[in-house]
């Protein structure tokens, strides 16, 4: 592998890369040189031209590039989602981000948990001791939640989505129509001052956007990896956010810049 393919993975003694840092890898590669080659690809990354090809159909399923001959082309400013069950990095600040937003918790009433990994720690270190309505788009968050008897949890229904195991479509979006919660808290794929949260699948944007209205107060939970990049789908304005809470990775340059449109932030 090479210096640089080793720079972006981080894991200098690894032969083979898993399949989401390959395709982080040529999503970058475009974005730095908007053009993929398919076999400079498989050079650095130091895997066969039959893997590259298939990583560049994968995206290309996802809307994220258009493949040409001999390589791929960008469609955009886009970035990737890998399926939740791969997004365990960085899960010390995930777990602090987490329990900081449990003081943004009400002493009763209702919550919005929306789908993420860091939305996802946050119901395993929520209270059983408190009498809440919990409502989520996420199965497996419901399913963690089952166990504490003095929370009353309910799902939106709809299509689920694999990729996120969250809820979508009109199902979802009838049941965000006829509720107000006291707080969501909410997650998204990129953060961004001038284009706001972005998601890479519209559907799941359109939920979002109906989270957001539903919602007395709106808590973004966000790790310093999502800042300064735009996905496929604009779900949110940083108007439309009460409170960031992200890591102490986040670069303080993005840090000041958000509290100066008026953003609480808290960096833990």
């Amino acid at each position: 592998m090479t210096p640089a393919a080793e720079q972006a993975y981080g894991r200098p003694d690894a032969r083979i890369p898993y399949a989401d840092q390959r395709r982080e890898f040529i999503l970058a590669t475009l974005r730095t040189n908007g053009r993929a080659d398919a076999a400079d690809m498989a050079l650095e990354l130091g895997v066969t031209n039959e893997t590259v090809r298939k990583d560049l159909v994968a995206l290309e399923q996802l809307g994220l590039l258009r493949r040409v001959h001999g390589g791929a082309i960008p469609v955009g400013r886009l970035t990737y989602e890998p399926p939740l069950v791969s997004r365990t990095a960085l899960s010390e600040e995930k777990v602090r981000i987490a329990r900081a937003a449990l003081q943004h918790l009400p002493a009763s009433g209702s919550v919005l948990i929306d789908g993420g990994s860091t939305t996802a720690k946050l119901a395993e270190f929520l209270p059983r001791d408190r009498a809440l309505r919990v409502y989520t788009n996420t199965l497996s968050i419901a399913i963690a939640l089952m166990d504490a008897p003095l929370l009353t949890v309910y799902t939106l229904g709809g299509r689920v989505r694999p990729v996120t195991s969250t809820e979508v479509d009109d199902w979802a979006a009838r049941a965000l129509a006829e509720i107000n919660v006291d707080v969501a808290f909410l997650g998204t794929t990129a953060v961004s001052l001038d284009r706001g949260l972005t998601t890479p699948d519209a559907a799941e944007a359109a939920v979002k956007r109906l989270m957001c209205a539903s919602a007395r107060r709106r808590i973004l939970l966000a790790d310093h990896t999502k800042f300064g990049k735009v996905s496929t789908c604009r779900h949110a304005d940083l108007a439309d956010i009460d409170v960031l809470i992200t890591d102490d990775g986040t670069e303080p340059l993005m840090l000041a810049s958000l509290r100066s449109t008026g953003l609480q932030v808290e960096a833990v």
